[in-house]
C-alpha cells in the first residue's frame, strides 16, 4: 500500500515523463510536487517505489521512469481524466457532421480523425451485427454472364459483389432460387443465416440447379461481407514512429499485426463485459512480445436497437493518459450521437 506522498510522487513522475519523455529527478519533483518536501526526502520515497516496482532507473540518468506497473497504478488510481477542449470537441463535431452515405463511410472516417487528433493509430468497429436481420436478397444482370449480387439489412447495409456466371447456367432456375433466398431466409438474424447456409440450403438450392455449388459460393462471399466484424485502422504509419527502427523484423511484425482483422479482433475485447473505457499496457494487450511497450484504449459506443461497436486507440505507454481517455470517451459519445441520427434519418422513416 502506497503512502499519501509516494501516491503523489508517482502521480508527479508519471505525467512529467510523459509529457517529456526524460527521467524525472527529486530536484524537479520538489517544484511539481503540492507539498513541501526535501529532495532527500523525495530520493528516499523513490527508492521505495523502485523497490516496489512502480518506477525504474535509467541508466544515464540518475532520474527515474514509471515502469509498467507503475503506468497501471497510476490510471487505476491516480489518473483524472482531462475534459476534452472546446477546440478538440468542435473538430469531432464538425468532421462527423459530413454527409455520408454509409454506415462504414462514418466509421471509417472517425478512425482518421480520432488517429489525427492523437497522433497514435486509431481504430474503430462498426456496431455488432449478431442483431443484424436479412431484408433482402438480388442478383441484378449486368450483361456477358455477369451478375451483381446485392445483400440488403434491416440496420440500412447494402453488400454487393460482382460475378461471371457459366454459360450453361439456366437463368429462370436462378431465379427461383432468388426466390427461395428471400421467402426462407429474409427476416432471420444474419449469424443464422450463415448456419442455414451450412445445413439446409444447400439441398434446397440443388432441386432448382444441377450445380448449385457457384451460386452458393455467391450468395456465401456477399453474406460473410455483411457478416464480418469490420475494423477500419487510422494513422496506421503513427504507432511506426514510437517503434523500435534499429529492428526491422519487430517493425515488419507491428505492422502485420495491425493489417489482419483476426489480429485486431484478438488484441481488442469486443465482449468486454465494462461498456466504459478500457486500458491495456504491454503484455495485458496480448500474449506476444510485439505490443510490450504500447497501451490500447478502447471504449464502447452504444446505437442502442442498432448495437454497440467499438473505439480503440494503440500508443506507446509513455502517453499522455488523462488527455487520450478524455478523447476517447468524448469521441465516442458523439459518434453513437452522429450514428443514432443517421439511422434515424434514413431508416426510421
Amino acid at each position: 500500500m502506497l503512502t499519501q506522498r509516494q501516491k503523489q510522487i508517482l502521480q508527479a513522475i508519471v505525467r512529467q515523463y510523459t509529457a517529456t519523455g526524460q527521467p524525472v529527478g527529486s530536484k524537479l519533483l520538489a517544484d511539481k510536487l503540492p507539498i513541501k518536501v526535501s529532495s532527500a526526502t523525495i530520493r528516499n520515497e523513490m527508492a521505495v517505489l523502485e523497490r516496489e516496482g512502480f518506477v525504474k532507473k535509467e541508466h544515464s540518468s540518475s532520474g527515474r521512469v514509471p515502469s509498467k506497473q507503475g503506468y497501471r497504478y497510476y490510471v487505476d488510481h491516480l489518473l483524472d481524466p482531462a475534459a476534452v477542449t472546446d477546440s478538440d470537441l468542435m473538430v469531432i463535431q464538425n468532421s462527423l457532421g459530413a454527409d455520408f452515405h454509409k454506415i462504414d463511410e462514418i466509421v471509417s472516417h472517425s478512425a482518421d480523425i480520432l488517429s489525427a487528433l492523437t497522433s497514435y493509430t486509431a481504430f474503430t468497429l462498426k456496431p455488432e451485427q449478431k442483431d443484424v436481420h436479412l431484408s433482402g436478397f438480388r442478383l441484378v444482370p449486368l450483361g456477358n454472364q455477369k451478375v451483381i449480387a446485392i445483400l440488403v439489412t434491416d440496420s440500412g447495409e447494402v453488400e454487393s459483389q460482382s460475378f461471371t456466371l457459366p454459360k450453361n447456367l439456366d437463368t429462370q432456375a436462378l431465379e427461383a432460387v432468388v426466390r427461395l433466398i428471400n421467402d426462407q431466409l429474409v427476416g432471420l438474424p444474419l449469424v443464422t443465416v450463415v448456419k442455414h447456409l451450412q445445413t439446409d440450403i444447400p439441398l434446397k438450392v440443388s432441386q432448382y440447379l444441377h450445380s448449385p455449388d457457384g451460386f452458393l459460393q455467391i450468395f456465401d462471399s456477399v453474406l460473410g461481407q455483411a457478416a464480418r466484424e469490420k475494423y477500419f485502422v487510422g494513422g496506421r504509419l503513427n504507432i511506426l514512429g514510437y517503434s523500435d527502427r534499429q529492428n526491422p523484423q519487430a517493425l515488419r511484425a507491428l505492422y502485420g499485426l495491425l493489417d489482419q482483422s483476426d489480429n485486431l479482433s484478438s488484441i481488442i475485447d469486443s465482449d468486454s463485459p465494462n461498456d466504459g473505457v478500457n486500458v491495456k499496457i504491454g503484455s495485458e494487450i496480448a500474449d506476444n512480445q510485439v505490443l510490450n511497450d504500447y497501451s490500447l484504449i478502447t471504449a464502447t459506443y452504444d446505437v442502442n436497437q442498432y448495437g454497440k461497436g467499438i473505439i480503440a486507440v494503440l500508443g506507446p505507454t509513455r502517453m499522455p493518459y488523462s488527455r487520450t481517455i478524455g478523447l476517447v470517451d468524448a469521441f465516442r459519445r458523439e459518434l453513437a450521437k452522429r450514428l443514432l441520427d443517421y439511422y434515424h434519418n434514413y431508416y426510421d422513416l
